[in-house]
């Protein structure tokens, strides 16, 4: 038995000896994805879609709360339409896909392949904004995009992924800036509730903002190797796109105006974000509110009188309590089922067998944090699962904490930025900036750690710009990045 659970665990690299390396043994071993013969696309196994399912499932519902719609837009954009917006189409132009010929036929216009929708919505409100009576419209998609990206990763960067993305217009800029900080505001919750991963709020720099918005609001996540990882972003377009796309509606006085527009995204590079924020050596690692499986129940000597019979009498239990649970009656062994649902991440085992059964209990182990704890089988056990559930759930999020203040380091020298990396290794680095793009590149030119972003909780830590010496305007968070 526990030759084949250090089997399994052997069979992933150890995240401090090669952190890609692990990543990848992971994607792999927990089945969540297989490579295709398209070189950046991959197949979304079914255990890794069912984690992107409930990562859609929560976000809906928290979307439609706020009273937004799903709609869908067609996959493909004509180029003329593309380059109404100059700003827009310069910033996605490298990563485009073309349509070039449908059938045997070549096109009259070529097709992109939306890596995006801005242009797709805005031609839409064209259509159907008149009035201020018409607005605001609040819109979501679930949908693919395509970006030709040159270096691939499964989850976190590949030509074809999914993701969400809101579209919505308002009457005034007040009532768009409001929803592009209340979106950001959402995404923080979710990935701090649900997913147990903290984060930074906060605007993304000039030089740094999406094409064709006026501002970028993000959340940024510290992974477990000191890198970053933008989480979320939330576009504040201004009436920019309205302009381009002569969108206008007439309000209360009679009076010809531009709306103004936000978008907001999340993508399927969140569960990379979890892989990295709280895996460990024997593999995944997932938050409740998002496992497939929350709760698994091995059966030890499930050949014995009345230890299966008692096995499903849990699970139905389980089930009952709206828990998502599994019962593994396969005939492998107790030790490799552990090792299993250890590495695919399972926040709770359940362990129940003859001897159980004779003392009226059954066991609970956490996949983190914590000791086993016996359970009187005349208890309620599906109330005794979700106080584990929560309890993993503050664990990971208290660890990943942890883990973001040990390497988040404040420099008030560009020698002190390289030192404390080489001395300490990647993380966050908090430092003050006079708001010159100059500066800003030169600081990634000089240090190897770029703006990550402008964080809403400021802090003075010096009066001057790290870089050039003149009066500091904001901190900022800097360091490397996915």
């Amino acid at each position: 038995m526990a030759k084949k659970n250090q089997k399994l665990v052997a069979e992933i690299t150890s995240m401090h000896e090669d952190f890609a390396k692990w990543y990848t043994d992971v994607v792999k071993k927990a089945e969540l994805i297989s490579y295709t013969s398209v070189k950046g696309c991959m197949v979304i196994r079914p255990y890794g879609y069912a984690i992107w399912e409930n990562i859609q499932r929560i976000l809906d519902k928290m979307f439609k709360e706020t009273g937004h719609e799903n709609v869908n837009m067609p996959m493909f954009i004509p180029e003329s339409l593309l380059q109404k917006e100059k700003d827009h189409v310069e910033g996605f132009a490298p990563e485009v896909a073309w349509v070039t010929y449908g059938g045997n036929e070549k096109l009259e216009e070529r097709l992109c392949v939306r890596p995006t929708s801005e242009t797709l919505f805005c031609e839409h409100y064209a259509d159907i904004v008149h009035s201020y009576r018409d607005l605001p419209k609040l819109y979501n998609q679930w949908v693919s995009v395509v970006r030709w990206e040159k270096t691939t990763r499964p989850f976190l960067r590949s030509r074809e992924f999914l993701w969400q993305e809101g579209h919505t217009i308002h009457a005034t800029a007040e009532e768009a800036i409001e929803e592009t900080e209340r979106m950001l505001h959402i995404y923080a919750d979710f990935c701090e509730n649900s997913l147990a991963m903290p984060v930074i709020q906060g605007m993304k720099t000039d030089s740094d903002k999406f094409a064709g918005a006026i501002s970028t609001y993000c959340i940024e996540a510290l992974m477990h190797d000191g890198k970053a990882l933008q989480a979320g972003t939330s576009h504040y377009f201004g009436d920019g796109f309205a302009k381009a796309f002569d969108i206008t509606y007439t309000d209360k006085d009679n009076q010809q105006q531009y709306p103004h527009q936000t978008s907001w995204g999340v993508t399927i590079r969140l569960i990379g974000a979890i892989i990295m924020t709280h895996g460990d050596d024997s593999g995944l690692v997932l938050p409740p509110d998002v496992a497939p499986i929350q709760a698994v129940i091995v059966p030890a000597a499930q050949h014995k009188p009345g230890v299966l019979e008692k096995a499903r009498e849990l699970l139905q239990q389980l089930e009952t309590a709206g828990i998502r649970a599994k019962l593994d009656d396969s005939d492998n062994s107790s030790g490799w089922k552990f090792a299993q649902y250890e590495m695919k991440g399972v926040p709770v085992r359940v362990e129940i067998g003859p001897r159980d059964i004779e003392n009226g209990q059954c066991v609970l182990v956490p996949r983190v944090g914590g000791e086993k704890r016996i359970v009187p089988l005349d208890t309620s056990l599906g109330e005794a699962v979700k106080m584990m559930l929560q309890e993993v759930r503050d664990n990971m999020y208290q660890k990943a904490l942890e883990n973001r203040e040990a390497h988040t380091y404040s420099c008030t020298t560009l020698d002190e930025i390289t030192k404390t990396l080489e001395e300490k290794g990647d993380g966050f680095v908090k430092a003050m900036w006079c708001g010159d793009e100059a500066c800003e590149d030169k600081v990634k030119e000089l240090t190897s750690v770029g703006s990550r972003c402008i964080p809403d909780v400021q802090e003075q830590l010096s009066d001057v710009c790290i870089c050039c010496g003149k009066p500091a305007k904001k901190m900022l968070y800097w360091g490397k990045a996915y």
